[in-house]
């Protein structure tokens, strides 16, 4: 058996980045050669990543640039704070999307296979992973392309935004609307950019909220009516406490049970279809106002939209399209 030296030890380490421990064990089992040893970590990286496989990786980094008209996000993620904040994997990460950017990457499959000092980006991160001794993957790489792009990190890290525009020289704007995505969370550019499926399903849940919240009145109405303080029968465990603290009488409890279901019933049977819809349309339009980015208040100046705030730039000044990754959303 090879005789292991510190010097081998440190000389494997600075190549694989791995621990001296782990280096000084490789170099044992591979006699002392250096590129046995080499793929005996790569080999205990894959193991180690099968075994993390099931672990849950929602720390991370994310990271956001943008060149011209084309601009990419990244998401890696880790299993802890303390390795996401860790200088080194802040720069692993950049040096992925900045080699993706170098070939205008458009996803994530293809940056996976990208190579990265000879080697996939794949196989890049197993490397880390037995370097770091945490399950790492690469959660999401999304790019956009506009005659002019923008890009945003949050300070930590955890958030960052890009953004396109359909025309140049408006910097502060760029930046400003990339920001507003970040704080804001958009779900998409504009009413018509939201699928038809998830209207539909925000109209219906503003539909039936909206009769839940007419009977609901109509029934408290009636209890009041009855001399019954509504907040003191709206669950059968407060019912029940309340008439032990002698706040409510039994015989009260059952009267209030009664006018639950039957003023209950007798306001389902009278509600105003058309009435309701008017209301749930209400409660879509104010959807659409907090959730896409053209119809939110502007966070600098809170009396305009976006929209607004663009055509105060310059009247064709359009936003046209965003993508935002955050940590744990």
């Amino acid at each position: 058996m090879a005789n292991i030296t510190a010097k081998q030890v440190n000389e494997l380490r600075q190549l694989t980045g791995v621990g001296m421990m782990d280096c000084k064990k490789a170099l044992v089992e591979c006699d002392g050669d250096f590129e046995k040893a080499i793929d005996f970590l790569r080999q205990k990286g894959q193991k180690m990543a099968a075994k993390r496989a099931d672990r849950d990786a929602n720390e991370g980094c994310v990271l956001a640039k943008s060149n011209g008209n084309y601009g990419a996000i990244i998401m890696l993620s880790c299993e802890t704070d303390f390795v996401a904040t860790n200088a080194g994997f802040v720069e692993f990460t950049t040096s992925i999307l900045d080699s993706a950017m170098a070939q205008r990457l458009t996803s994530k499959e293809q940056v996976l296979e990208m190579e990265m000092n000879g080697r996939k980006v794949s196989d890049c991160i197993t490397d880390q992973i037995a370097k770091i001794g945490e399950k790492i993957e690469l959660a999401h790489f999304e790019t956009i392309e506009a005659p002019k792009v923008y890009a945003y990190i949050h300070p930590g890290n955890r958030m960052a935004s890009v953004i396109g525009m359909n025309k140049e020289g408006f910097d502060e704007v760029g930046h400003n609307i990339a920001m507003q995505v970040v704080a804001m969370r958009p779900l998409a550019l504009d009413a018509d950019s939201i699928p038809q499926e998830v209207k539909d399903k925000e109209l219906a849940v503003a539909a039936e909220k909206t009769r839940e919240e007419l009977i609901g009145k109509a029934v408290d109405a009636a209890l009041k009516k009855a001399g019954i303080n509504p907040a003191h029968v709206d669950s059968e465990e407060h019912m029940a406490s309340n008439c032990a603290k002698g706040w409510i009488t039994e015989e009260q409890v059952e009267m209030a049970k009664k006018i639950k279901v039957e003023e209950a019933e007798k306001k389902a049977a009278t509600l105003n279809e058309q009435q309701i819809q008017q209301i749930a349309n209400g409660r879509l339009n104010k959807f659409f106002k907090e959730n896409t980015l053209v119809e939110q208040e502007y966070i600098m100046e809170n009396k305009m939209t976006v929209r607004q705030f663009l055509a105060s730039a310059d009247k064709e000044l359009a936003c046209t399209g965003f993508k935002r990754l955050e940590l744990g959303a």
